[in-house]
């Protein structure tokens, strides 16, 4: 699982990826070995009479073995970037949590087990072929966001968390879908998305995982039900717009029995409505107007446009030319 440079590889399966070597790592790794094998083999003159005594030729090899036990020492550094934490073993037993930054493992004591990500992960799931509450096949898809805010838990006490948390996931997606019927999920699917993910972040509580949101992406059905549910909501809407039709032909009943009442209590705004509706065709350039025996008959009393005097003259002038 580790590569060359200390870094901890991702587990097989997981679809997690890392940004490549650090080099920054190398190079302080590279840098440190350097000194260290720099003053192994040019001591100074203290030094000099222990690692090269004289008329004893174990020298070289007690420089080879402090040049190891410096590469040993070396490799030993390791770090974690902000959003990660490290759980260190020694002898196999846990012994922190590390990070972030640079950290130091003892050398053939401790090992990193693995790199916890505390960032929040997105997980899509599916629940394949599951009945409804009235017995209609569906298939539902979503996703879950969830994070890391344990990681001692979540590695000592689950063998693979991520695993886990899907396997949960898809589990209270099957018991939700099951306990409802088609029309509910499809209509309140935020409020079974959020039921679900109460149902989960119970369990994962417990391991150190927090469930924040599941939400559903994708509800299929059967190509013959969706055309039955079609109809029905083309059936729906008609009913809507029959409902909404007849709403307003009330509405408009009530105003015209509120102006009625209004006309009949003032005589005068019924003659102004009578001639504001005459002014009305006359300006639209009609050369007939239909207009009912009661106006007429009125207007002809009140002699409003000089119908009177009108009659009168085309009398007179029949009159004259019957005498002449």
């Amino acid at each position: 699982m580790k590569n060359l440079i200390g870094n901890i590889e991702p587990p097989a399966g997981s679809t997690r990826r890392r940004a490549g070597p650090d080099l920054s790592l190398l190079l302080l790794r590279i840098i440190l070995l350097g000194i260290a094998v720099a003053l192994i083999l040019f001591p100074g003159p203290e030094a000099q009479t222990i690692l090269d005594p004289p008329g004893d030729p174990a020298g070289v090899v007690l420089r080879l073995i402090l040049i190891l036990a410096a590469l040993v020492l070396v490799s030993s550094i390791r770090k974690a970037n902000e959003w990660e934490r490290a759980i260190v073993l020694r002898f196999g037993k846990f012994r922190r949590v590390r990070g972030p930054g640079l950290f130091f493992l003892i050398p053939l004591a401790d090992r990193v087990a693995q790199i916890v990500d505390l960032r929040i992960r997105v997980t899509d799931f599916s629940a394949q072929a599951t009945l409804t509450l009235d017995s209609v096949t569906v298939t539902v898809d979503a996703i879950c966001f969830w994070l890391v805010w344990d990681p001692q838990k979540a590695v000592l006490e689950v063998e693979d968390y991520q695993d886990a948390v899907v396997l949960s996931s898809k589990t209270a997606l099957r018991n939700a879908i099951s306990s409802h019927d088609l029309s509910t999920f499809l209509e309140r699917g935020d409020i079974i998305g959020k039921s679900i993910q109460e149902d989960v972040d119970k369990k994962t509580t417990e391991w150190g995982i927090t469930v924040q949101h599941i939400e559903i992406t994708d509800i299929q059905i059967p190509e013959a039900l969706q055309d039955s549910l079609s109809r029905m909501a083309q059936a729906e809407r008609e009913k809507k717009a029959r409902i909404l039709l007849a709403e307003a032909e009330i509405e408009i009943a009530g105003k015209l029995r509120e102006a009625v009442s209004i006309y009949a209590k003032n005589e005068g705004a019924m003659k102004l409505k009578i001639l504001s509706i005459l002014n009305e065709g006359l300006k639209a350039g009609n050369s007939m107007m239909l207009v009912p025996n009661s106006i007429a008959e009125e207007l002809e009393t009140r002699d409003v446009f000089g119908l009177a005097a009108l009659n009168e003259l085309k009398k007179d002038t029949t009159n004259n030319r019957r005498q002449k």
